[in-house]
């Protein structure tokens, strides 16, 4: 059964899911370095920024946060403003996908953005130095072996009043929502150039997608960016 929100179609029960993801020419998300790789231009980090303020949660994994140390908020002020005056807090809601819940308090997503942060871990899962619940942290729990479970993640958000759900990665948890076919929108922004490195993190994993050769995303847009290429790609509905 299929429930409209805004203008599009998704699932009773969850969030309209949206992948956003900055890739190499070979398909890599980052290099081997521990120094972070910017992919993308000014001009698509200004869009992704906007398609942020159009969302009501930014879901990251916990490698994500451990290895980017991501802020996971609307930067423009004027984006900000405008969630403000809509009654919306000016930053979406954070949510991480933690096996274990072992986070750093200090990191950037637990910042001073006046904003909910749900960090879903596997249920039992200890969290040795991890955030503290109160404030507004809180911890879920939640089966599933490695990830906690995607549906009941959603599920959740769903009754937490999360309409619009952006996934901004990494590997694990991007193969986690595309093999479970809880994708409704797909944005890979495209940079020009190579990584080169057979252990660089991938955009996906192996996996059984249903998206397959005999089931294609379709196209929706291609948009150039500077030397940036955004493919904007939706997932075939029947209804």
């Amino acid at each position: 059964m299929l429930t409209r929100v805004d203008g599009e179609r998704t699932a009773v029960g969850r969030p309209y899911v949206i992948c956003s993801c900055a890739v190499s020419l070979d398909g890599r998300i980052d290099d081997c370095s521990d120094a972070r790789l910017i992919l993308s231009g000014p001009a698509d980090l200004d869009r992704v920024d906007e398609v942020r303020a159009g969302c009501d949660a930014i879901l990251v994994g916990a490698t994500t946060v451990r290895r980017d140390n991501p802020r996971l908020a609307v930067r423009a002020e004027h984006r900000r403003a405008a969630r403000v005056a809509a009654g919306l807090p000016p930053t979406p809601i954070k949510v991480v996908l933690s096996g274990g819940g072992d986070l750093d308090p200090r990191s950037r997503l637990f910042g001073t953005d006046p904003v909910d942060t749900l960090v879903y871990r596997r249920d039992g899962g200890a969290a040795p130095g991890g955030p503290v619940p109160g404030g507004r942290v809180s911890v879920v729990d939640l089966p599933g072996r490695p990830l906690v479970d995607i549906a009941a993640v959603l599920a959740d958000l769903a009754r937490r009043g999360v309409r619009r759900l952006l996934v901004e990665g990494g590997t694990s948890v991007h193969t986690a929502f595309l093999t479970a076919g809880l994708v409704d929108e797909l944005h890979l922004a495209v940079a020009p150039f190579f990584v080169g490195e057979r252990d660089a993190p991938a955009f996906v994993g192996p996996g059984t997608f249903p998206q397959g050769v005999h089931s294609p995303l379709r196209l929706a847009e291609v948009r150039q960016l500077d030397d940036v290429v955004l493919l904007r790609y939706l997932v075939p509905t029947s209804a």
